[in-house]
C-alpha cells in the first residue's frame, strides 16, 4: 500500500469519526425536540418522586414565601431603574418579596435614584466582575433565614406580573429549584428576532424536552428560583469564571434534586440587536462552556460510568456545538464533500443538515416562525461567521468579564 493510499484511508476514517460526532449531536437535538412536542412542563406538577412531608417552617399549600430577587447589575445605569420600576409591579404581595440590586460600578446618580425606590441596594466592587462574585457577595450579607426563596434576574429582565406568584405556587408543590420561561422582550431588529428564536429553541429542546424525558431542566442565568439554604450551599467554591449557572446545575443535580421548568412563568429578557454585540456575547458564552467542560468533564465521565445519566448529561450538553455553528459546519462540510465526486461523502452531511433544519423548525413557536422573512434567512451566514470569530476569540473571555450592554428601552 502506497503512502498516498494510506493517507487517504486515514483521512476517510477521520472524516467518518467527524460525521459520527455531528450525527450524534443532531440526533440528540432531534430526540429532545420531539420529546418537547409530546411532553409538558411543570406548571401543574409536583417533583417526582414527591418530597417528604414538610418540616415545620417549610413549604405548605397556600404559604406565602418570603422571596428575594437578586439583580446583579454591572454598569447597568441605562436600564436598572426602568427594570426595577417594572419589576415592582408584581401581583405577589409587596410585603412578601424584595428586589435586591447588586450594584457593581454604578454611577452615583443611578444609586441616588435607586435609593428613592423600595428596593435593597448592595454596592460591590471586584478586580474581576462576574455574576457569581456579585451573587456571592450578596449572599454573605443575608441573615440565616432572611428569605425562603431566591430568584435570579438580569438587570434588563422584566418579570411578568404573575411571575413570583407562580414561583411561590411551585415551591408550595414541593419544588426546591425551578427555572422560569425566559423570552424576548424585543424583536426590533433581525438579529434580535433570530436571538429570540434561539432562546425559544433552547426552551423547547433543553428545558421542555428534558422534563418530558424525566430529566432535570437545564438552568439559564436568569429567571430561576432556588430554595434559600440550597442556593447558599451550592454557591460555595464555584470554580469557573463564567457560566456559574452550569456549575450550580451540576451541584444541585448531583445532590439529588430535580430542577423543574415553568412554561407559563414568563420573564422578559433583552435580546442583542447588533451583530457586534451578538459576537461579543457569544464569545463570553463559548468561553464559559469551554471552561465548564475543562473543569467538570472528569466528574461527568465518572457519573456516566456509574450510570448517573442525570448529572452526566450536564457535561455532555457542553460538548454539543451551538446550533448556528452546527448549521455552518454541516453546510460547509456538504459543500466541500460535493466536490470530491463521492456521493457518500456529501449525502451524509446533507442528510444531517436537513434533519437539523427540521429539528429547529419544529422547536420554534409559531408566533416567531411567522415573522421570519428572507432578510433574517440572509443574515444567518453572517451570524455563522460571527460565531466562528467568537470561537477564535474565546480566550480573551477566560480572564475578564465581557459585558453585554443593554438599552434603556426595548421595542417588542
Amino acid at each position: 500500500m502506497s503512502l498516498f493510499t494510506g493517507l487517504m484511508q486515514l483521512l476517510f476514517v477521520l472524516y467518518l469519526l467527524f460525521i459520527s460526532f455531528l450525527g450524534l449531536t443532531v440526533l440528540y437535538l432531534l430526540l429532545f425536540a420531539v420529546a418537547g412536542k409530546l411532553g409538558r412542563a411543570d406548571d401543574n406538577r409536583s417533583p417526582h418522586p414527591a418530597p417528604a412531608a414538610p418540616a415545620p417552617g417549610e413549604s405548605t399549600p397556600g404559604r406565602l414565601h418570603r422571596i428575594g430577587v437578586l439583580i446583579p447589575a454591572y454598569k447597568e445605569d441605562a436600564v436598572i431603574v426602568e427594570s426595577v420600576q417594572a419589576n415592582l409591579r408584581q401581583q405577589y404581595p409587596a410585603t412578601a418579596f424584595e428586589l435586591i440590586v447588586i450594584a457593581d460600578s454604578m454611577q452615583p446618580a443611578t444609586l441616588a435614584r435607586l435609593a428613592q425606590l423600595p428596593v435593597r441596594v448592595i454596592e460591590v466592587s471586584f478586580p474581576i466582575s462576574t455574576v457569581s462574585n456579585a451573587i456571592g457577595a450578596a449572599l454573605a450579607k443575608f441573615q440565616k433565614n432572611e428569605y425562603d426563596i431566591l430568584v435570579v434576574s438580569d438587570a434588563d429582565n422584566i418579570m411578568a406580573t404573575d411571575f413570583l406568584e407562580r414561583i411561590n405556587d411551585a415551591f408550595n408543590r414541593g419544588w426546591r429549584v425551578i427555572q422560569g420561561h425566559r423570552v424576548a422582550k424585543n424583536t426590533n431588529t433581525s438579529v434580535a428576532l433570530l436571538d429570540a428564536i434561539s432562546e425559544e429553541i433552547n426552551n423547547h429542546i433543553f428545558r421542555r424536552g428534558s422534563r418530558a424525558l424525566g430529566l432535570s431542566s437545564p438552568v439559564i442565568g436568569s429567571g430561576l428560583a432556588f430554595d434559600f439554604t440550597l442556593m447558599r450551599t451550592a454557591m460555595l467554591d464555584l470554580k469557573t469564571m463564567g457560566g456559574y449557572d452550569k456549575e450550580l446545575e451540576m451541584k444541585i443535580v448531583r445532590d439529588g434534586y430535580t430542577i423543574g421548568y415553568l412554561e407559563n412563568a414568563y420573564i422578559y429578557d433583552e435580546k442583542v440587536a447588533l451583530r457586534a454585540v451578538f459576537e461579543n456575547q457569544r464569545t463570553r458564552w463559548i468561553a464559559a462552556q469551554v471552561q465548564f467542560l475543562q473543569t467538570y468533564y472528569p466528574v461527568g465521565l465518572s457519573e456516566l460510568r456509574q450510570g448517573r445519566f442525570q448529572t452526566a448529561l450536564g457535561m455532555l450538553r457542553a460538548v454539543v456545538l451551538p446550533r448556528v455553528l452546527l448549521l455552518g459546519v454541516l453546510g460547509l462540510t456538504t459543500l466541500l464533500a460535493f466536490f470530491t465526486g463521492n456521493a457518500l461523502l456529501w449525502e451524509l452531511p446533507l442528510g444531517l443538515l436537513l434533519t437539523l433544519c427540521l429539528t429547529l423548525v419544529i422547536s420554534v413557536p409559531a408566533y416567531l416562525r411567522r415573522r421570519v422573512t428572507m432578510r433574517e434567512l440572509m443574515l444567518i451566514p453572517g451570524l455563522m461567521l460571527s460565531f466562528g470569530r467568537a470561537v477564535l476569540n474565546m480566550r480573551k473571555a477566560f480572564n475578564r468579564f465581557l459585558h453585554t450592554p443593554h438599552s434603556s428601552s426595548a421595542v417588542r
